[in-house]
Parts: C-alpha cells; sequence; structure tokens
C-alpha cells in the first residue's frame, strides 16, 4: 500500500505543469545532496532501463528510492522537490549524472537512509 502511495503521490508530482509551482525554492545543505542522490538515482534508472540493462521491476525499486529520499530528506512540496530535481537535472550531464551513481551511489544510501 504504502509503495503504491509513493508512486502516486511521484506520478502526481512529475505530471503537476510549471503554472502549479505556487513559489521557488532554493535548497542548500543536505537537503541539496539529498535531492543530488534522488536525482542521480532516478536517472540512472532510466538510463539503464532504456540500454535493458535492468528490468521494469529494478527501475521502479530504484525510482520508488527516489521518491522515499524526497519525502524523508527534502522539505517543500511535492512541485518544489519536482522543480528542484529539474533544476538538478539540467545542471549536470548525463554522463556525469551516471558517475555520481558509480562513485556515490553507496554513500547516497547511508547518508539518506529510506527506512
Amino acid at each position: 500500500m504504502r509503495r503504491a502511495a509513493g508512486k502516486f503521490i511521484l506520478a502526481a508530482a512529475l505530471t503537476l505543469p510549471v503554472s502549479a509551482w505556487a513559489e521557488t525554492r532554493t535548497y542548500e545543505g543536505s537537503e541539496a545532496a539529498a535531492l543530488r542522490c534522488a536525482n542521480t538515482l532516478a536517472l540512472t534508472a532510466v538510463a539503464l532501463s532504456a540500454a535493458e540493462l535492468i528490468g521494469e521491476a529494478e527501475k521502479q525499486v530504484m525510482l520508488g528510492v527516489t521518491v522515499r529520499i524526497l519525502d524523508r530528506h527534502v522539505s517543500g512540496t511535492w512541485p518544489q522537490k519536482r522543480a528542484a530535481m529539474e533544476v538538478m537535472r539540467d545542471r549536470r550531464s548525463v554522463p556525469d549524472t551516471l558517475e555520481d551513481y558509480r562513485k556515490n551511489a553507496v554513500r547516497c544510501l547511508a547518508q539518506f537512509p529510506i527506512n
């Protein structure tokens, strides 16, 4: 039940139009690091799935971890978190993000636990 709710929240947050953002928000410190980890996991999940290196189930697990990191370690509304994720995505190249995953995924999960 919680997994389905998390997927629904992420899907709803990701489909909101830009005009739905009531205010912008700047994240710093630990929250910015959590956003970077979440972005790294999400982009890597999509890239690995597109390359057929992981299946749909593994991709969904990684995206679920992303939702949990955002939910537990980043304050603000879902539209604010979505906007911040888009900024993070647009600031980093895909190769840089994949390198972040290779170097930092274990540390991200230790720093931003989801349980």
